[in-house]
């Protein structure tokens, strides 16, 4: 493999239809993204549903004979070590690969993560990060944590924050980031305690570019770029607008005129329609970035099929190219050198 190329270790056994729609976005990864591809699980498994490996030089399978299922504890990490989440950790630990992409077990995926990699300096949660879209063309916004933390202490926020900041800046290219708090009112003085004193926090906080608290009705406003809340909303607020995609396309496709009409009105709408897709289907966006662990590391959806993988492909090597992790790391000690002064 390319030494100078993203090495992507994808967990080729996680999800609901694995290991064929893994190996599908892998391969068309392999076609259109500069990358190297480690697909990670069961070797009989994937050679019989990727017949023509020999005919990709950038993609390599790495065998793991075990897996967590769904249904199963992450106290199976330590006693399956041969899990396919396992063994990927075990490629970026050993610098074989940049990152991770897994599609299987969420909680398997985080623990593994943390227990084989590591946090980050300065970091003491990881969270996941969800990119949404907003009314504004061609901007997102990333909120996190979205599942990651159920139960959040204000440093932590504070910490995503910083995060959040840094993926903006140096993968979404925000020159500016706006950073907004999630809460029930725009005023300094609204939320519960979490809330009160996290604004305190990221006000005083000289390099976090914090803005002021985030209503629900302006996450996708675009007029913030970092949304910050805990997992628990966060994770209700990442599925409520996946449903809310998949309720926009489908009412689209019901209210087109049968017949010819509707399929000459699909016709002329197909470029916008496929346009509005992109921009609201979870599909698009590929997963969650795992931040705060020494390693990049994506989450996607159990039900992710090829185009998912792809994205969160695409997702891991924008990631690894606009080196996320030293940027963090450098953020971080410049806040530990603030609050130590």
């Amino acid at each position: 493999m390319a030494g100078n190329r993203a090495r992507i270790a994808v967990d080729a056994m996680g999800g609901d239809y694995a290991p064929i729609e893994i190996i599908k976005g892998a391969i068309r990864a392999s076609r259109e993204l500069d990358v190297d591809i480690l697909l990670v699980g069961d070797r009989q498994q994937i050679q019989a549903s990727f017949q023509d490996s020999n005919k990709f030089s950038n993609i390599e399978v790495v065998d793991a004979d075990e897996i967590i299922a769904m249904h199963e504890g992450i106290n199976e990490l330590r006693r399956k070590p041969k899990a396919s989440i396992n063994v990927a950790m075990d490629l970026v630990k050993k610098n074989r690969a940049d990152a991770v992409i897994s599609a299987g077990h969420s909680g398997a995926a985080m623990g593994a993560a943390t227990l084989k990699l590591g946090r980050l300096k300065g970091i003491d949660r990881p969270a996941i990060g969800a990119v949404f879209p907003t009314l504004i063309v061609n901007k997102s916004v990333i909120v996190l944590d979205v599942g990651a933390n159920v139960d959040c202490r204000p440093k932590y926020l504070e910490q995503f924050a910083l995060m959040g900041t840094v993926y903006s800046r140096y993968v979404m290219g925000v020159e500016s980031p706006k950073v907004g708090l999630l809460n029930i009112g725009e005023e300094p003085n609204k939320g519960n305690d979490l809330a009160l004193t996290t604004y305190k926090l990221l006000k005083d906080n000289k390099v976090i570019p914090f803005v002021g608290n985030a209503e629900g009705r302006d996450v996708l406003s675009g007029k913030f770029d970092v949304i910050i809340c805990d997992g628990f909303v966060g994770n209700v607020l990442l599925k409520f607008a996946e449903a809310v995609g998949d309720i926009v396309l489908q009412i689209i496709q019901e209210e087109l005129p049968q017949g010819w009409k509707g399929l000459l009105g699909t016709t002329i709408l197909k470029p916008n329609l496929k346009k509005l897709k992109q921009r609201i289907d979870h599909a698009e966006h590929g997963g969650g970035l795992l931040l705060g662990v020494a390693g990049i590391c994506i989450i996607s959806h159990g039900s992710s099929q090829a185009p998912s993988i792809f994205n969160a492909i695409r997702l891991a090597k924008e990631a690894v190219d606009h080196k996320v992790l030293e940027q963090i790391n450098s953020y971080g000690d410049k806040l530990m050198s603030d609050n130590s002064n």
